[in-house]
C-alpha cells in the first residue's frame, strides 16, 4: 500500500505532449489499476482531463541519491528524528517527480562520527515501518554503498543481502589521493566546509584514512564481490569513482555493470569500451561542472558517454539535468530516458521507466517556465501523488 491523493479507478488524459522511449508527439492516454492501458496519438483523442500540451513523462527513476540524509542532518552535528525525515524526503522526492528512488544508504564512513554511522539500521527500518503504514508516495528500494576501508563493513552489510529491496551495491572507496579526491586541495576545502573539521583534523584524518585503506580495502572487496555473486537474485554492481582505465577493467573482471561518477573521460570512454551504463550526477550537469574539480557531465553527454543521470544530492536536478541535455545533442526522448528507461532497465525494473501500454502508470505533469522544468502533478501506479 502506497500513500495516494486518488484510487485507482479507470482515467483518461488528452492533449498531452507524450515523450515515449522513441518519440513526442501530442495525444491522449488512459490508465486503469496502476497500469497503462491506453494510448493515442491527436490532440484530442480521449475524453478525459486536458493537459492543455503540457508534457506527459515517465516518472523518474532515481538510483543514487543522498537526500534523506539531508533530512537526517539538517545541519552539522544535528540530527533529526528519523521518521519525520523520511516523510519529508519522500514528499521532496514525489514533488521533484520521482516516482522510483533508490535511497543510497551508506555502510560505512570515512568519518566515524558521521551521522551515516549511527542511523544505517534506523533509516532502513523507519523505511520499511513508513511503506508498511501507507505514508510513502513513491517506491523506495535501497542502494547499499559500501565504504570499503570501514573496518566492520562485512558484519554491518551481510543482513542486507536477505532484504526484498536491495537493488544496487556500489563499491565505494573515498580514501582522499585517490579516485574522487585526487586532488587534495578540493578534499581539504569540502571536509572543512561540510564536516566542519579544522586544518589540524584534515591533516590527523589523512593519515588514519590511508592506513584504513591499506589494511581493509582489498579484503573487504573481494569477500563483498563473493557474497553478491553467490546470492540467490543477481545484485547489480556499480563502481564509484573511476578514474583510470585500470579501476574500469578492475570492475568489470569483478562483475560491475555500473559506473557511477567516472571522475574522467579516459575512465568513461573505457566504461562504454566494456559495455559498462555510466551514470552521472545530474547537479554536475545543472552547474555545468564537477563540486570536486573531475569531468563534466556535459563533456561526457557531449561524446555521448553519459547513459544514467542522479540526482545525487538534489532531487529537483534530476529533471532540468535531462532537458538540458538536448542541449548536448541529444534527443528529447534519448535525454528523458537518462532519468526513466535506462536506469530502470539497469536495476531489473522492467515495469516501469517509459510511457508504453502494460507498464506501470508511474508518469508526471511538466510544464515550462521558459526552458525550466516544472513537476506540476505526478502519479505512481496510477494514484496521483504530488
Amino acid at each position: 500500500m502506497n500513500f495516494s491523493y486518488s484510487d485507482t479507478s479507470p482515467f483518461a488524459i488528452r492533449n498531452a505532449r507524450i515523450v515515449t522511449a522513441d518519440s513526442v508527439f501530442s495525444g491522449s492516454l488512459m490508465a486503469d489499476q496502476g497500469r497503462i492501458t491506453v494510448l493515442s496519438t491527436g490532440a484530442d483523442g480521449l475524453a478525459g482531463e486536458d493537459w492543455q500540451g503540457d508534457f506527459l513523462l515517465p516518472g523518474l527513476v532515481e538510483v543514487h541519491t543522498d537526500n534523506l540524509e539531508k533530512h537526517l542532518m539538517p545541519r552539522p552535528k544535528v540530527s533529526w528524528p528519523v521518521m519525520p525525515a523520511i516523510i519529508a524526503h519522500d514528499a521532496q522526492i514525489a514533488a521533484a517527480g520521482i516516482t522510483t528512488v533508490l535511497d543510497a544508504i551508506s555502510v560505512g564512513d570515512i568519518d566515524p562520527e558521521s551521522v551515516r554511522m549511527q542511523t544505517l539500521n534506523t533509516c532502513t527500518q523507519g523505511l520499511r515501518d513508513a511503506a508498511d503504514a501507507g505514508f510513502l508516495r513513491v517506491s523506495h528500494f535501497l542502494h547499499m554503498r559500501l565504504e570499503l576501508a570501514e573496518p566492520d563493513l562485512l558484519h554491518l552489510f551481510s543482513p542486507f543481502l536477505q532484504d526484498d529491496r536491495l537493488k544496487l551495491v556500489s563499491l565505494m572507496d573515498h580514501t582522499p589521493g585517490q579516485r574522487q579526491w585526487t586532488d587534495l586541495a578540493h578534499y581539504r576545502v569540502y571536509v572543512t566546509g561540510k564536516r566542519g573539521w579544522s586544518e589540524q583534523k584534515v591533516d590527523q584524518m589523512l593519515g588514519l584514512l590511508h592506513e584504513r585503506q591499506q589494511r581493509h580495502v582489498l579484503s573487504n572487496r573481494q569477500q563483498v564481490i563473493r557474497l553478491c555473486q553467490q546470492h540467490s537474485h543477481p545484485i547489480p554492481l556499480a563502481s564509484h569513482d573511476d578514474t583510470t582505465a585500470e579501476h574500469v577493467h578492475e570492475g568489470v573482471a569483478e562483475g560491475v555493470s555500473i559506473s557511477e561518477f567516472p571522475t574522467s573521460l579516459l575512465a568513461a570512454q573505457t566504461a562504454r569500451q566494456q559495455g559498462l551504463a555510466i551514470v552521472m550526477g545530474a547537479p554536475n550537469r545543472v552547474r555545468n561542472g564537477s563540486h570536486s574539480g573531475n569531468v563534466s557531465a556535459s563533456e561526457l553527454a557531449r561524446h555521448d558517454l553519459l547513459d544514467i543521470l542522479s540526482s545525487d544530492y538534489v532531487p529537483a536536478s534530476l529533471l532540468q539535468a535531462a532537458f538540458m541535455l538536448e542541449k548536448d545533442g541529444y534527443s528529447l526522448p534519448k535525454a528523458i530516458a537518462t532519468v526513466s528507461r535506462t536506469p530502470a532497465q539497469a536495476l531489473g525494473l522492467h515495469d516501469r521507466g517509459e510511457i508504453a501500454i502494460g507498464l506501470r502508470a508511474d508518469f508526471i505533469r511538466v510544464r515550462m517556465l521558459k526552458d525550466m522544468p516544472v513537476v506540476v502533478g505526478a502519479w505512481h501506479a496510477g494514484r496521483q501523488v504530488a
